[in-house]
């Protein structure tokens, strides 16, 4: 059985890594096209060869083309605990993500009532899922202050716009202080460097999500292994 994204941030953090989220995404607004012909099971296999802490998959279908069948081969082909990503706005999707390997989901908060964010954690811990909730301002913070929940993501663009904005890892640096005590935080979004990755560590981050970069870097294994090399503590 795969140990939990939170358990694996510990395991990584006593090896002396920085924990590290990777994505597989096949397309975004911005970028069009992701993978280059390349299969996203190998890249899943390169990701998972290194110190990283996860393996994020972008399931959505209709701006990002993923979809459930990847998210379940790729949780077939690696060991480390997998994200599903995608817009989750009911119970069915998040018994659907556990029943396809995954071990946490991503909970949006500007995409969802106050109601929706307290039933679907509930739903997700209930399927043994752990539940990132992702916020991008003070004012969602404020939001999910008080909800029973696994881990905080801030998403350092704006996933209203499909994250086609340009904002960076400076975002996480302005809100960090805000976040509630005891939460393991996670920079999502706009990560494309070592130097990224420790700017996010130094903030308050206990671990970054790579999206776009790591498929758009020359060597997945070279940037992932540098990232991580950042080290713990930051």
């Amino acid at each position: 059985m795969k140990i939990s994204l939170s358990e694996s941030f510990r395991k990584r953090k006593q090896e002396g890594f920085f924990p590290v989220i990777s994505e597989i995404k096949v397309r975004s607004k911005k970028e069009g096209d992701l993978l280059g012909g390349r299969d996203p099971l190998d890249l899943a296999r390169e990701m998972a060869a290194c110190p990283i802490a996860g393996i994020s998959v972008v399931t959505e279908s209709e701006h990002f083309s993923g979809s459930m069948a990847l998210l379940r081969q790729v949780t077939c082909v690696v060991d480390l605990p997998v994200l599903q990503k995608d817009f989750i706005t009911t119970e069915d999707q998040v018994r659907a993500s556990a029943e396809n390997g995954a071990s946490a989901v991503l909970l949006i908060t500007a995409m969802l009532t106050d109601g929706q964010l307290v039933a679907l954690t509930d739903t997700a811990r209930r399927y043994g899922l752990e539940s990132l909730v992702e916020v991008h301002d003070v004012q969602e913070l404020r939001r999910v202050e008080l909800l029973d929940f696994d881990l905080l993501g801030i998403n350092n663009r704006d996933i209203t716009i499909l994250e086609c904005d340009d904002t960076d890892v400076s975002h996480t640096q302005r809100l960090a202080g805000f976040c509630p005590v005891g939460k393991l935080l996670i920079s999502e979004s706009a990560i494309s460097s070592a130097e990224d990755v420790r700017r996010a560590g130094k903030s308050g981050a206990d671990a970054v999500l790579v999206g776009t970069a790591v498929l758009r870097a020359p060597s997945i294994t070279e940037l992932l292994t540098e990232m991580a090399s950042v080290g713990w503590p930051v």
